[in-house]
């Protein structure tokens, strides 16, 4: 048999100090995702901004080196950051082959449309500068991919999921945040792709948490697009894009 609870007894009635602990803690944590929300506004849209517009260098890779080694060190002090997904190997291992898979279809699809849209523009950097081209095979994927990937994907993640979740407004935020800084190259094509990539980049890393497999994915990309023409569109400082 139950006992009967004198509902006078089961209702809590919260004292004058605990709802005023209630209201501090409440407080505390409104300020914490303010300041969350400034900081990402400042990194994210008003950095580009200020360099788009003129008010800060036009530098984009000692840029984002700096940025990639200043949010490094806050993570780093984080103890709820997993360093594990700055690498996740057995995660790349496991879901390598099916974003091959799609690599490829999509690279092929983004070959034939540069070949439909302006085919003056396929492989006109190894034509141009072969050996360029091939330094940039190098280059790119270690000086430019991880560090965008660790702000766009591990940094952003971890540090914003307060303010946009860990589900598809986490990959829209991450994606549109990932376009939206390619303003720094002065041209709409940048930002578009950015974005459409930003999509792709974020929902593998979503699904793997491994910052390795999102670097080899963008990398496949990041040095298809610089085989297929199109790097004239991401090249800092270009010129003369119609």
């Amino acid at each position: 048999m139950l006992p009967v609870v004198n509902s006078e007894f089961a209702t809590w009635q919260y004292s004058p100090i605990q709802r005023h602990q209630g209201k501090i803690g409440n407080e505390t944590l409104t300020m914490k995702t303010s300041l969350l929300f400034l900081e990402f506004l400042l990194a994210y849209i008003f950095l580009p901004l200020f360099i788009h517009y003129g008010v800060l260098p036009n530098a984009p890779v000692p840029s984002l080196l700096l940025m990639a080694f200043v949010f490094g060190l806050v993570v780093w002090g984080d103890a709820t950051f997993d360093r594990s997904c700055l690498l996740n190997v057995p995660a790349a291992r496991r879901k390598l082959l099916p974003v091959l898979l799609r690599s490829a279809f999509l690279c092929l699809a983004l070959g034939v449309a540069v070949w439909w849209w302006k085919p003056q523009l396929l492989f006109s950097l190894i034509k141009r500068s072969p050996g360029f081209w091939a330094l940039m095979m190098v280059i790119y994927p270690l000086f430019s991919v991880y560090p965008q990937e660790f702000l766009f994907r591990a940094y952003f993640f971890h540090r914003y999921q307060t303010l946009f979740g860990t589900e598809w407004p986490m990959i829209a935020a991450s994606a549109l945040s990932f376009g939206f800084v390619h303003i720094v190259l002065g041209n709409w094509i940048a930002v578009v792709l950015s974005a459409i990539g930003g999509v792709l980049f974020a929902s593998t890393y979503r699904q793997s948490r491994s910052l390795l497999l999102v670097c080899i994915e963008h990398a496949i990309f990041g040095n298809f697009i610089f085989t297929i023409g199109l790097g004239q569109y991401f090249y800092h400082g270009n010129l003369n894009i119609q």
